[in-house]
């Protein structure tokens, strides 16, 4: 069977703040369907580079294609036109808390269709159903726990029905039955919906459940250090961070440190 074709090339994309560069020459391409994530220690440019791929930070080189359109030097109804093709869903899940879960799920409908208010009350609640939080509609999201949050906010991002949804940290601060749960959400919105996912994660639980492919980021290089899935980087990496990472091993101690001792 063939490969999926690719929905977003990145394409030697450096990302930098002033003179600090976060990641350099970063090439790799997201398939069409496909839960992709983005990994790495912390403090090694994840969530930059998610910034990067949603048009928020410009990179300082390289270029970011959506079906062959560059977001990162498209402007006015071109730019529109591509920022149309994602949802994104942010750690917190950036809900309004003056609004309920239903109005935060229907403003990218109020803000960007010509839908009948009854229309776009249907809309929103099929988009909850879907992340199994119709029954928490008329809620505020304070009533909400961390997990029902994170829901309301893919439903929100799946509001005008994009093809792409990127997720930054969705397992953060939840507790491990939650995130399994919400886990199991992601790929069944992959399998049954036909969804490409960037996600943006260092969970390795869920990084096992959910990708189907990732890249790994290391802060010390500044680049990505290693792409493929997680199972096969675990085992085949000729890289022994990598390996590290996967396997949720400690540093190595250094040799002669106060804690070693001579056997």
């Amino acid at each position: 069977m063939s490969a999926a074709p690719v929905a977003i090339s990145v394409e030697g994309v450096t990302i930098a703040y002033g003179e600090k560069v976060i990641q350099r020459g970063l090439t790799f391409g997201v398939r069409r369907g496909e839960v992709f994530v983005i990994l790495g220690g912390s403090g090694c440019g994840k969530s930059s580079l998610l910034n990067a791929m949603i048009g928020l930070h410009r990179p300082t080189m390289g270029r970011i294609l959506f079906g062959g359109d560059d977001i990162v030097t498209a402007e006015g109804a071109d730019r529109l036109r591509l920022l149309r093709k994602f949802g994104v869903m942010y750690q917190s899940g950036a809900l309004f808390g003056s609004m309920t879960v239903l109005e935060n799920v229907r403003l990218p409908l109020d803000e960007f269709t010509d839908l009948g208010a009854a229309e776009k009350d249907l809309v929103a609640a099929a988009k909850l159903n879907l992340v199994g939080l119709l029954a928490a509609a008329g809620q505020k999201p304070s009533a909400l726990s961390g997990g029902m949050q994170k829901r309301a906010g893919i439903a929100r991002a799946m509001s005008l029905d994009p093809g792409i949804l990127f997720l930054d940290e969705p397992s953060a601060g939840l507790d491990p039955i939650t995130s399994a749960g919400l886990d199991k959400t992601i790929r069944e919105l992959s399998r049954g919906l036909g969804i490409t996912f960037v996600v943006v994660t260092h969970e390795l639980q869920s990084i096992y459940a959910i990708a189907d492919r990732c890249v790994m980021l290391d802060a010390r290089t500044k680049t990505m250090i290693a792409e493929g899935k997680p199972a096969d980087l675990r085992d085949h990496s000729d890289n022994p961070y990598v390996r590290q990472f996967f396997l949720r091993q400690a540093e190595p101690a250094a040799a002669g440190s106060k804690g070693s001792q001579s056997s």
